[in-house]
């Protein structure tokens, strides 16, 4: 390309050259033509002028198309040819379409990759492999006639026009190396059996007789997927096997609970039950082992029979169809006393909170745990709502009390109570967004966690000590078995007792249900101390307005999966209406055929769910799903911004994955 000031000078001096030739012709040849009036100079003349204003015409085109590249008009043609021998040499196959899919350009190789025998010249991107051509991202994967590729997206942009330059590289081998590496990956499980101690308590001979048949059972589910079981103690077992496996369990639902539970024993006929923890962790063989021992004890922590399993930062459960086995033993309670004294003398100040709209057995709880701080010296505070009904009624028992002046703030104080060596006792509840106050957890190091509700997640934070007994009857009943081991006696006094008393009565329903040994041992203990049912009697009264805004729930009930009734009340004005719907939960269970009872009530934008069961279905693992928890026969839910409407069909969609996963 010509584009020098010496160039154009030359052309110009070129320019002005021919021009004056042209003109000297033409001006001869007319000269000579009119002196010897010839016929053929004129012809010739005539040729003349004409060769010499084409050369003057051409001259100035060539000094045009370089005044242009210097202004820097590419010259297309030699761009386009450079780009298409490029894109045209690639070995991988590439086409270029336009932003919604229509294949302008393909090579060969595009054209073997997409199966087609007929040129895809105007066909569409889409008719041949998934992939979202307004995506930022460069690359995308897709399988197209079995092979896998990588495609990567480059941007054209011709005048207003965009295009795509698809480009797909062949991964096939890749992707295969990638799964057959994750396939053979090592998971590690822990299996314990749960309850065959205390099915068989009174009926030893029969013990190693089921126990042997459950072992034969896990280890014929071992061998089957060649896995390694190993027991290391008594009825608990560890066990090695591919992460290939584990899918099939997974889609399986963990079969193998179903398989245990069919093995009955005892007179009573009961099934036998299994918890299994697993871990399948990008880590060390010693960190997977970790995780499925932490994946284990949040098994048990829910009750057992079931099997909770960590993929990732993902955790699922499978199983927790029956309800938990009462333990006889108080040798746990002691020690759980005895380590958490231990974190109570060692702390600046104490904390203690429960749940969100606490009821008679988080309060009792709290109430319970203070009297084991003041035993040991040290400084306390209830932190709680002390605008909520129910607990303006429970303040009344400790309003003359001396040792409790004070105790009672509200989270704005509590918070800033927090000091370093403070210790933080959440009891009722371990659910970090049912916290009464989640800044107060957030800010204080030393956790201590006591609740008899089933773990739903894994804490973000991992507490100095975490005693879930999801078969007790209530936290209040946890709390009475800690201080029957440690306080002298006469130490606990009498109100403290009669809200303890309480407190396992709401939750058992006046002793007609979740009931255990423990349970009326905890009463009796309660009862030594001065507790009275006649005392309390007054906690449990209604008022007229309550039992009148109660009948709004029965306008609205419906039967649903022919064995769960849901009541609505869609016009609740009062925060006492949650309470409310918890009695009519239980109510409900009263009605011939009913499994399962669901009581929801619209409260300052929440919706508020009540559920309760007989015993054969997991209300707390419905719930789950709506962010809720409890018990298996007791649970609640609170959906925020919603309308009751959406949040019943939500319920139900629960409902349905619970009764038919795979509906």
């Amino acid at each position: 390309m010509y584009n020098s000031k010496s160039s154009r000078k030359k052309v110009a001096i070129i320019s002005v050259s021919a021009c004056v030739l042209a003109t000297i012709s033409i001006v001869a040849a007319a000269l000579i033509a009119s002196k010897l009036q010839n016929m053929v100079l004129p012809i010739v003349a005539t040729s003349l002028s004409a060769f010499a204003v084409l050369f003057v015409t051409t001259i100035i085109l060539v000094h045009v198309i370089i005044d242009k590249h210097e202004k820097g008009i590419p010259k297309g043609p030699v761009l386009g040819s450079i780009m298409y021998d490029k894109i045209n040499s690639l070995s991988e196959p590439a086409l270029i379409c336009d932003t919604k899919g229509k294949i302008l350009w393909y090579n060969k190789f595009a054209q073997s990759c997409s199966g087609q025998r007929s040129p895809i010249l105007g066909a569409y991107v889409s008719s041949f492999f998934a992939v979202d051509l307004n995506d930022e991202l460069l690359e995308e994967e897709a399988v197209i006639a079995g092979k896998s590729y990588q495609i990567e997206k480059t941007k054209i942009k011709s005048g207003e026009a965009t295009y795509l330059l698809l480009v797909l590289r062949d991964i096939t081998k890749t992707v295969a190396l990638e799964k057959y590496i994750r396939d053979n990956d090592k998971v590690i499980a822990y299996i314990i059996v749960d309850n065959l101690e205390e099915l068989l308590q009174f009926e030893q001979e029969k013990y190693r007789e089921a126990a042997g048949k459950i072992e034969d059972l896990l280890r014929a589910w071992a061998q089957s997927v060649g896995g390694i079981l190993k027991e290391y103690e008594k009825d608990k077992y560890l066990f090695i096997f591919n992460m290939c496996d584990l899918d099939k369990f997974m889609s399986e639902d963990f079969d193998i609970l179903n398989q245990v539970r069919e093995i009955r024993v005892g007179n009573g006929n009961l099934p036998v039950t299994i918890s299994i923890g697993v871990a399948s962790i990008d880590a060390s063989l010693a960190e997977k082992e970790k995780a499925a021992h932490a994946m284990l004890d949040m098994a048990l922590q829910r009750g057992g029979d079931q099997a909770v399993v960590k993929i990732g930062e993902d955790t699922e459960f499978f199983g927790g169809r029956t309800n938990a086995t009462h333990k006889r033993t108080k040798v746990k309670a002691r020690v759980v006393a005895s380590e958490l004294i231990n974190h109570i003398c060692n702390a600046s100040n104490v904390l203690i909170m429960a749940h969100r709209f606490p009821d008679y057995d988080a309060f009792g709880a709290c109430v319970g745990i203070a009297r084991l701080v003041m035993h040991c010296g040290v400084r306390l505070n209830i932190v709680t709502n002390l605008k909520d009904s129910n607990i303006v009624r429970c303040l009344k028992f400790f309003e003359n009390d001396p040792d409790y002046k004070g105790v009672f703030v509200d989270s704005a104080k509590g918070l800033d109570l927090v000091r370093s060596e403070t210790l933080l006792i959440m009891v009722d509840v371990n659910n970090i967004n049912m916290f009464e106050s989640a800044d107060i957890a957030n800010n204080v190091d030393k956790v201590v966690i006591i609740d008899h509700h089933r773990k739903t997640a894994e804490f973000e934070k991992n507490p100095l000590m975490c005693y879930i007994e999801s078969s007790s009857s209530s936290a209040s009943e946890l709390v009475s078995e800690m201080l029957e081991q440690t306080l002298p006696q006469s130490t606990l006094k009498r109100n403290e007792a009669n809200m303890l008393l309480a407190g396992i009565s709401l939750d058992t329903k006046q002793f007609t249900k979740s009931t255990g040994t423990k349970t009326y041992a905890a009463a009796m203990y309660l009862r030594d101390n001065g507790a009275s049912y006649e005392e309390i009697q007054d906690l449990f009264k209604t008022s007229l307005r309550d039992y009148k805004q109660e009948s709004h729930f029965g306008e609205k009930i419906e039967m649903y999966r022919n064995c769960m009734a849901i009541a609505l009340n869609p016009f609740g004005t009062d925060a006492t209406d949650r309470v409310l719907a918890a009695r009519v939960a239980d109510n409900l269970l009263m009605i011939e055929g009913v499994a399962a009872s669901f009581a929801l009530v619209l409260v300052g934008g929440t919706v508020h769910i009540s559920a309760r069961s007989n015993g054969t279905i997991n209300v707390q693992l419905i719930l789950e799903a709506l962010n809720g928890g409890g018990r298996f026969d007791a649970a609640g839910a609170q959906v925020q911004d919603e309308n009751i409407g959406a949040v019943l069909m939500k319920l139900k969609h629960a409902i349905d994955e619970y009764i038919d996963p795979q509906e």
